[in-house]
């Protein structure tokens, strides 16, 4: 992968459009990409990872979407990164647009864009580029698909970030795995683990769940047999828990059918006595039920013998009932027309009481006559009718002009007095606008201010607090230079006093007759010796670490120095030499003058919507004054034709009232009189009809009774019975009848008459001796059912453990292979000596590679001192696997990557992610990485070991492969030619490319 070209707009600290010429950098191999704190140089970076993978590195991820957006840029710029790079031998370019909060083209307010992406490829025959994708997800998947690296993979192979690498180096086993895990693809290997340690749990569950099952099924057959079974106390997965419940199931059976034959023997003898105790019941039985008819039969015929008196009256009753129903239909039609007569005469009576007194004697024919005349006189007023209904109309129509005359007159007046205000309404709300707007303008104005003052108070602020902790460090610096002096000086004090005695120090080591390391004689007359002051070679090394450690103490002091100093004039130049409390006050009052214009241009849209309000309601008023003038001239014409037909109207209905308030009340007087005089002549001719046919209705009344034998139709009437008194008659006679005749068949009954001769039967006594005998033999027939209840299902408990003992065999088997390889999988067998993992193992093959790849660069950048190799032991209790030490050609020991000083970590972890980048490529597939940078750390290397360094990377060059190193240090700016320069300022960071 190599890049060519990247454009930035509105992108974190940079407001405008910036461009990078990576051809242009990767000409010279290496590059330097430098600035002050806070610049942006790893914006640039986050824009190379952003325009392949949408997002950016590490824990800046949560600057995503429009939080992307520089608070520098124009507000009508949108965010894009631009990244045109060469990979799997296709020439790209991506472009990326994230989320944009914009004003809205029309309206107030602001909306937001959607994300864009577009993939374009160069086409080199054609010359030109062409589109691939807009897809989000498809553009994603193709980028992932040619570099063979996710995101992840890509910070830590490509951008190189050394923090990273330096706490990879003082990691513990677990740490480094979990680096190397994201990585390499080794999931599959950790899935493995987790596959066989899921199935392990889940076959040791299916073998307790069988073993459970086994032993409940025990405790079934124990809680059937009782006490037959003894069941020892075995626990799920305990050995012989199989063998034991088979053996008890046996005994078991074995003893339930002895006690189902016992009890099918019991059963028989119950059954014998209980058939004869129930045939002694029946005979009892039936004895008892015949003497007891017997005597009932005697007591009914008592009670008949009392009531026949009674029952004589009622067949007389009877009788004389059947003979009056032969006049009862005479009664019902005398009845009928009685009811009628009188209804007829009271109606008649009523009528003519209505009538006035001139007509009250009146008969029918002329009440009749009357009211035809009084309808022929109504039906002469029916013209009149129509003419006084329309003067009603023509009285209300006149009044409605009056009316709408006085709301004309009304609206006119106070149109004309709303638009002689007019004129000064108008001056006064245009007054108001103009002053809105000219507030609005100011408002825009002191916004344009407010930000450089806020970032002018702010970097103040920090001026201020730099300056106190700048001093504070300057007094750290010089004190701990002072301590690294102090402490080489006695390290060279004490070097140069062991030098001097060295011979005492070699002759501690010679023994007669063996020859002397420095001039090989055997003999030794005169060996020195140590004086009182003599230093060993312990005080030396240990005044050597305390001087280093000083000297490391010393430059962390001037590195923080030399930060303090850089931000403090980052500080100084966006704020200058004004006082933080003059640019506080000078902020608070831009503030409150913004405020005010604020308000102030708060009422322009206000202010315009009632201009606009008033405009309408003076057209509307205008509108209004115009049409009640039409409607004016129109109301003198209509008011003129309505006086006249009214006129006339009133002189025709004048002649047709008469005496009468109105036509109306004349037709209404005439409409009652017509009413009463018709329904008096009905109801005299009803009166008639009705008297003729009640004495017709009396005359066949009393031939009816005469000739049914009653003296008086009144007797007839008294014979008579209502239906429920008839059928409360015949139901007693009925059951007088069927009485008398069941008492006559009881008696003459021959079994029953034996039976009563014999001695009362003793019932209760051949119930008991019943009942005792179906007891005994329920409790027989239980037992019986219960033994054989218990022999069936001790059959079948024991069928089913011989099953379940069956299928749990090859189960165990499984389990006890399963649960091997999860053991050995997961470290923890005792097999596995080392205690590692699978995916450990899997990932130390990984460091081991890596270990080696970073060795080739490690030895040169320490002159071939130093050598990383992957350990596989244990540290005391844990597990193994992923150990990391470095070896030192000077002594000859391996030690802990943790115990390099402060330049070897950085060189060492430079050499580690570059031999990481080695091999993550080649697990992605072999990708080609022309480009690297990175991030940091030469600040704290000598000069002897940083030429060293910058000869490994330069050598990179001999592959065609571009390196960027991202650093403060000013020596770098010496030493590397091409240069990408970030420039910080008040309108935002702008980029410079130098030496290319």
């Amino acid at each position: 992968m190599r890049l060519h070209r990247l454009d930035i707009t509105a992108f974190g600290p940079f407001g405008g459009t910036q461009s990078v010429d990576f051809d242009a950098l990767s000409a010279a191999g290496l590059f330097l990409l430098h600035g002050p704190t806070g610049a942006g140089k790893t914006s640039v970076l986050d824009a190379v990872c952003y325009a392949l993978y949408g997002s950016v590195p590490g824990a800046r991820q949560s600057g995503q979407g429009m939080n992307l957006r520089s608070d520098h840029a124009e507000p009508g710029t949108r965010t894009e990164v631009r990244l045109e790079l060469t990979v799997a031998g296709r020439r790209l370019e991506l472009t990326r647009q994230p989320p944009w909060e914009r004003r809205k083209l029309r309206g107030a307010g602001t909306t937001v864009d959607k994300a864009q992406t577009w993939l374009r490829e160069y086409d080199a025959p054609a010359g030109a580029w062409k589109d691939l994708s807009r897809s989000h997800q498809e553009i994603g998947e193709e980028i992932t698909q040619l570099l063979g690296m996710s995101r992840e993979q890509f910070c830590q192979v490509v951008l190189l970030p050394q923090g990273d690498f330096a706490r990879f180096l003082r990691a513990d086993a677990e740490a480094r795995g979990r680096l190397l895990g994201r990585l390499f693809d080794t999931q599959r290997f950790a899935d493995a683990e987790k596959r066989l340690a899921e199935r392990r749990r889940a076959t040791e569950a299916r073998v307790r769940e069988g073993d459970a099952a086994l032993l409940a099924d025990a405790h079934r057959m124990q809680q059937e047999a009782g006490d037959a079974m003894e069941l020892p106390e075995l626990a799920p997965g305990e050995p012989g828990l199989a063998e034991a419940v088979l053996g008890a199931a046996a005994v078991a059976r074995s003893t339930a059918r002895e006690r189902l034959a016992l009890a099918h023997c019991r059963l028989a003898g119950a059954e014998s006595a209980h058939a004869a105790a129930r045939r002694a019941l029946e005979d009892v039985r039936e004895l008892a039920r015949l003497q007891g008819r017997f005597a009932e039969a005697r007591q009914r015929a008592e009670r008949l013998q009392e009531r026949s008196g009674a029952h004589r009256e009622d067949e007389e009753r009877m009788r004389r009932a059947r003979k009056a129903e032969a006049v009862a239909p005479a009664l019902e039609l005398r009845e009928a027309a009685e009811a009628e007569h009188l209804a007829a005469a009271g109606a008649e009576a009523r009528a003519r009481a209505a009538l006035p007194g001139s007509r009250a004697g009146d008969g029918p024919a002329g009440l009749a006559a009357a009211a035809r005349r009084a309808a022929e006189e109504l039906g002469g007023l029916e013209a009149a009718r129509r003419a006084e209904a329309r003067l009603t109309a023509l009285v209300e129509e006149r009044a409605g002009l009056d009316r709408q005359e006085r709301a004309d007159e009304e609206a006119l007046r106070e149109a004309d007095t709303w638009l002689a205000e007019w004129d000064g309404l108008r001056t006064a709300l245009q007054s108001r606008i103009e002053s809105a707007q000219e507030a609005a303008t100011r408002a825009e104005q002191l916004a344009v201010r407010r930000e450089p003052a806020q970032r002018r108070l702010t970097a103040a602020r920090t001026r201020d607090a730099l300056a106190a902790d700048l001093e504070a460090a300057r007094r750290r610096a010089l004190a701990s230079g002072q301590r690294a002096l102090d402490a080489r000086a006695h390290w060279l004090d004490l070097k140069e006093r062991r030098l001097n005695g060295i011979a005492a120090e070699l002759a501690a080591h010679l023994t007669d007759g063996e020859p002397c390391a420095v001039c090989g004689a055997t003999e030794h007359p005169a060996p020195a010796r140590k004086d009182a002051g003599h230093v060993g070679r312990a005080a030396e090394e240990q005044a050597l670490a305390a001087s280093r450690s000083a000297e490391e103490e010393h430059t962390g002091d001037e590195r923080r120095l030399g930060d303090l100093r850089e931000a403090l004039a980052a500080a100084t130049a966006e704020a200058g030499d004004i006082p933080t409390a003059q640019l506080a006050s000078e902020a608070e009052a831009l503030e409150q003058e913004y405020a005010r214009a604020r308000r102030a241009a708060s009422a322009l849209h206000a202010a315009h919507e009632e201009l606009r309000k008033a405009e309408r309601e003076r057209e509307q008023r205008l509108d209004a004054r115009q049409q009640a003038a039409v409607r004016t001239a129109s109301r003198v014409t209509r008011r003129d034709t309505l006086d006249r037909e009214r006129a006339t109207l009133e002189e025709e209905l004048a002649r047709a009232r008469g005496t009468a308030a109105s036509v109306a009340a004349r037709a209404a007087q005439l409409e009652r009189r017509a009413a009463l005089l018709t329904d008096a002549a009905d109801a005299a001719r009803a009166a008639e009809d009705a008297a003729q046919r009640l004495k017709d209705a009396d005359a066949r009344l009393a031939d009816a009774a005469y000739r049914a034998g009653f003296d008086t139709p009144r007797d007839a009437a008294a014979a008579l019975l209502d239906d429920t008194a008839h059928r409360e008659l015949q139901r007693r006679l009925d059951a007088w009848q069927s009485e008398e005749a069941a008492v006559r068949a009881m008696l003459a009954e021959t079994d029953a008459a034996a039976a009563a001769q014999q001695p009362p039967a003793d019932l209760a006594a051949a119930q008991r001796t019943a009942a005792d005998a179906e007891r005994r033999l329920r409790e027989a027939a239980s037992a019986r059912d219960a033994a054989a209840r218990c022999c069936t299902e001790l059959d079948r408990l024991s069928a089913r453990a011989t099953d379940a003992v069956r299928r749990l065999g090859p189960l165990r088997e499984e389990y006890d292979r399963v649960a091997r390889l999860a053991a050995l999988a997961a470290g923890t067998s005792a097999e596995n000596e080392r205690r590692m993992r699978l995916e450990s193992y899997v990932l130390a093959a990984r460091l081991e590679q890596v270990a080696a790849a970073a060795t080739v660069r490690l030895r040169r950048m320490s002159s071939g001192r130093y050598t990383l190799v992957h350990s596989d032991d244990r540290t005391g209790r844990g597990r193994s696997g992923l150990g990391l030490h470095v070896v030192d050609a000077w002594t000859g020991r391996e030690r802990d990557t943790a115990s390099l000083s402060g330049g070897e970590t950085f060189f060492a972890s430079l050499a580690l992610a570059l031999g990481l980048a080695d091999v993550v490529t080649d697990e992605a597939g072999g990708v080609r990485l022309d480009t690297l940078f990175i991030d940091e750390g030469f600040g704290s290397l000598d000069d002897q070991t940083l030429d060293e360094v910058l000869d490994v990377l330069d050598s990179l060059r001999e592959h065609d492969r571009s390196v960027g190193i991202v650093s403060h240090v000013p020596d770098l700016r010496r030493r590397i030619h091409a240069q990408l320069e970030v420039l910080k300022g008040r309108s935002g960071s702008a980029l410079r490319q130098r030496g290319v």
